[in-house]
């Protein structure tokens, strides 16, 4: 299959605008992905050490109703993972790569990514919600804290570019 070219940024961004009001009529709450990942991993924890995690002051709630998987932001990551699946073969992208830059290896471009990953996890936990949940929801609901957080989210990257950008380029 032919690979097709990338959405244009405007068309998705106003896709993304209606699904965000879509999830404000439908579910009266916006949308996030640090949830369902954190509730996925209490439900496997739950396996080896269920009075732990239904004693802790955090976990606890999830398992009052039943399993913490029955909540909408799982379903949602799980309709994301499909639709980007859909989506990637049907444009013809659909493979499995490692992008990096040349100075990289394969193995170290894993790892940085790994650990980038945790560090994004704990912190949006600690803060109460990821970036989707701070910046997109935030931002469409106008709150103020969702502005400043994508400003400065932007400012940093702005700031750290140049110190990575040699490991992408040759």
């Amino acid at each position: 299959m032919e690979r097709k070219p990338y959405w244009n940024p405007y068309v998705a961004g106003v896709g993304i605008g209606l699904t965000m009001l879509l999830a404000f009529v439908v579910l009266g709450t916006g949308l996030g992905a640090s949830g369902a990942i954190a509730r996925g991993a209490a439900a496997v924890a739950h396996a080896a050490a269920p009075e732990a995690l239904e004693h802790n002051a955090y976990t606890g709630p999830w398992f009052e109703g039943g399993s913490p998987l029955a909540y909408y932001l799982v379903f949602m990551a799980v309709g994301v993972l499909a639709g980007g699946f859909l989506s990637a073969a049907l444009a013809g992208r659909l493979g499995i790569a490692v992008e990096r830059g040349p100075r990289l290896g394969a193995s170290a471009r894993l790892g940085l990514a790994l650990l980038g990953g945790l560090l994004a996890g704990f912190a949006s936990r600690l803060a109460g919600g990821c970036t989707s949940g701070v910046a997109l929801t935030g931002m469409s609901a106008w709150v103020p804290g969702g502005w400043v957080f994508l400003v400065a989210m932007f400012a940093a990257g702005f700031a750290f570019a140049p110190l990575v950008r040699k490991e992408w380029t040759s």
